[in-house]
């Protein structure tokens, strides 16, 4: 059954959530699929790095004071011609707002933005920090599938198994684990799915799932997207090279 939220909660710093969220909405988006996603990693502003020009109102301010959620959406250039729709509501604005934005009754905003989202799109992804703050509880606890975003090295098998504790702390319940910078004898073993290296190493680069997806990066994204939403996606992909080019059956290399 597919679900129409996810949250991607980054187990460790660096992990790659924020670019994860990026790519999964824009190969949802290539599906045919309108999607959000919500930023409430207000620390890093990672996702407002993917847009250009003025964020005024950011979510942080429809958390804090007047707006609505279509105030903060912004649409996603790069997939502007594809078949769906990708929106973002990224974070950024000064500390002082930051910090009310992580208040519990700003979660609890957070959680009637992330419902109001839900109603308008088809999928809802949150780019969430770890687990240590108010927003992250929000989306955890109100999202209806959890994904665990963990580099695919010792330090993220670690972070994995601290992460689930902290989800479980709770009342939530971890539905995934994805991998990232994953080679094919990496050590997180237990994940779900595993998005390998791309090509792209620059924001501006971003998304390299959509809408010229690469040859064996966007089957992996694809995969994921199965995944973390519980879908079946009806994309294909041509030369895969030494991997099938069926969703689902990619073996992973290394995500940057």
């Amino acid at each position: 059954m597919t679900r129409s939220t996810a949250a991607l909660v980054g187990a460790t710093g660096g992990a790659g959530t924020t670019r994860l969220a990026v790519e999964l909405g824009a190969t949802l988006v290539r599906d045919g699929r309108e999607v959000a996603v919500l930023d409430a990693d207000f620390a890093t502003e990672g996702l407002a790095r993917h847009l250009s020009g003025r964020i005024d109102p950011d979510v942080t301010t429809l958390l804090t004071e007047d707006g609505t959620l279509a105030d903060g959406l912004r649409e996603h250039p790069a997939t502007a011609d594809l078949a769906g729709r990708l929106e973002l509501c990224p974070a950024r604005g000064p500390f002082e707002r930051l910090a009310r934005a992580k208040t519990a009754d700003a979660a609890q905003r957070f959680e009637q933005l992330l419902a109001e989202a839900a109603n308008r799109f088809d999928h809802v992804l949150v780019d969430a920090p770890p687990v240590a703050a108010n927003q992250a509880v929000a989306a955890v606890t109100s999202a209806e599938r959890v994904a665990v975003v963990a580099p695919a090295s010792e330090r993220g098998v670690d972070a994995v198994q601290r992460t689930r504790g902290r989800v479980t702390d709770v009342g939530a319940n971890v539905d995934a684990v994805v991998a990232t910078r994953a080679g094919p004898e990496h050590p997180l073993r237990s994940a779900d799915a595993a998005v390998p290296t791309s090509d792209a190493t620059t924001v501006a680069d971003v998304p390299a799932s959509a809408p010229d997806p690469e040859t064996t990066f966007a089957p992996a994204v694809a995969h994921a997207a199965e995944v973390v939403f519980d879908a079946e996606l009806g994309l294909e992909f041509e030369e895969a090279g030494l991997f099938d080019v069926e969703v689902g059956e990619f073996v992973p290399d290394a995500l940057s």
